[in-house]
């Protein structure tokens, strides 16, 4: 039986194009569009019809790194697959991309098929996967071609975390050459981890044990340099390279220059390191805590060459890198010794509000919003145009968007399974009201109405963005 959708008045808004158009739901996907009040747009007929005048007609958001049920630090992220995508839904998200595991000693495969068992049934979006690569070995790379033939087209690497994520330059250079083989895109953390545990250690022992001292030992140099290496590695592989949570300056200055020389190399940014700063970790009473991440937060000035990176295309997607940890009893695991605070942030249900914030304060424009938050990340993860954009034969993921409500963010409201809110307080002008998934209500006028396993796994081609 076919079911039919029409959403009528908005203003669809594409990193393309904006017009107020009409648009029509068949089947899970988009169907037509057509100008509103026009013969064409007339002739939808649906069993149901949404009036979005006044409000935005948008593709749903594509979060392309997230961490649900994460493991680290001895505890797990909060947010489980169910938990985190109905968050995800809430703030106007419709797909997330997460990262697998594999732990040392094991094999990729495992690591996916753990992933998947953790996520099946459970999301209210879909969802689809990242491998991290944490040991690197000959069964390593050629279960990496495998992986892209079957969807898992992106590989995280580390230059942070020795002894648990951590692969040194010839592990890296391996990994990307086979990447250059198969198509596949290799995702960097880029912080020279070496170094910043010798600045770790030296901190805890003259007794700088607070959060802020976390910002202070991951310097932004470490950040800079280790981002300088993965991009020359990546050339002498011939392979192309996504720096994953770009926070400082000196780290967009080398994404500017390798780009400037024709090199295929991609940056990502978070709100964290938009809207929040060191000011922020250095919150007495331990609540800094609640800011610790790695790349950690910067000085505010740092965030003018964020901005400047994403109006001139040198970062081209924003994600959250959600990885929440609670308050109570896991952020505080660290008191005393700012090395043991688990590393990560909530924010998969804060981006969207966030960058539409950014519009009107007028740091993007509107087009500028929906491809760093849903067509650039659909292209580089190989789901456009199944998703991140609004057109005949997308799935309709689409959010109505009402750029006017105002809201005040805060945990006693949000939906994510964590007990702050990074952004507690704060006074943002747009909010989500209804949410499709594939043509499914998963948000009716600010009422969940979705449900866990209606979100499917998602396989990927390789990154759009290479020729």
């Amino acid at each position: 039986m076919s079911s039919r959708t029409v959403i009528r008045g908005g203003l669809v808004i594409t990193a393309a194009e904006e017009m107020y158009a009409d648009v029509l739901v068949e089947d899970g996907r988009i169907a037509a569009l057509a100008a509103s009040h026009t013969p064409a747009a007339e002739a939808f007929t649906a069993e149901r019809t949404i009036d979005a005048t006044g409000k935005y007609v948008i593709p749903g958001g594509v979060d392309g790194h997230t961490h649900m049920e994460m493991p680290f630090g001895g505890t797990y992220a909060s947010d489980t697959f169910e938990t985190g995508t109905r968050a995800a839904a809430w703030g106007g998200t419709t797909t997330i991309v997460d990262f697998a595991i594999q732990s040392a000693g094991q094999s990729l495969r495992e690591g996916l098929d753990a992933w998947h068992a953790k996520a099946e049934g459970n999301c209210a979006v879909d969802y689809a996967f990242h491998m991290i690569v944490s040991d690197v070995n000959d069964e390593t790379l050629k279960e990496m071609d495998l992986l892209v033939e079957e969807g898992v087209t992106s590989f995280k690497q580390f230059m942070a975390y020795p002894g648990v994520f951590y692969s040194d330059d010839g592990q890296i250079l391996r990994a990307m050459q086979r990447a250059a083989g198969n198509g596949g895109l290799i995702m960097m953390h880029a912080e020279n981890g070496i170094a910043i545990d010798v600045l770790v250690e030296q901190a805890l022992a003259r007794g700088e044990t607070d959060p802020r001292y976390h910002g202070e030992v991951r310097k932004a140099l470490l950040e800079a340099e280790a981002t300088h290496r993965a991009i020359r590695l990546a050339q002498v592989a011939g392979a192309p390279l996504y720096i994953v949570h770009v926070s400082a300056r000196e780290a967009v200055a080398e994404l500017i220059r390798a780009r400037d020389e024709g090199v295929n190399v991609f940056g990502e940014t978070c709100p964290q390191y938009l809207f929040l700063s060191t000011d922020n970790l250095a919150e007495p009473d331990f609540e800094g805590a609640k800011y610790v991440c790695s790349t950690p937060l910067r000085p505010r000035d740092h965030q003018a060459a964020l901005w400047r990176g994403l109006r001139s295309d040198d970062l081209q997607v924003v994600s959250t890198d959600h990885c929440p940890f609670c308050f109570a009893g896991q952020k505080e695991l660290g008191r005393g010794d700012f090395s043991k605070i688990p590393n990560g942030m909530p924010g998969v249900e804060n981006r969207m509000d966030l960058l539409h914030q950014a519009v009107v304060d007028g740091h993007i424009s509107r087009r500028r919003w929906i491809e760093i938050a849903c067509a650039a990340p659909a292209r580089m993860f190989g789901l456009y145009p199944k998703k991140g954009t609004i057109a005949p034969g997308a799935d309709a993921d689409v959010v109505i968007y009402d750029p006017h409500a105002e809201q005040v963010m805060s945990a006693a409201t949000h939906h994510m399974n964590v007990d702050y809110s990074a952004y507690e307080g704060r006074r943002v002008t747009g909010r989500v009201e209804t949410v499709l998934s594939r043509g499914e209500f998963v948000i009716t006028e600010r009422e969940y109405t979705g449900r866990a396993g209606h979100g499917v796994y998602t396989p990927r081609s390789t990154c759009q963005y290479l020729s």
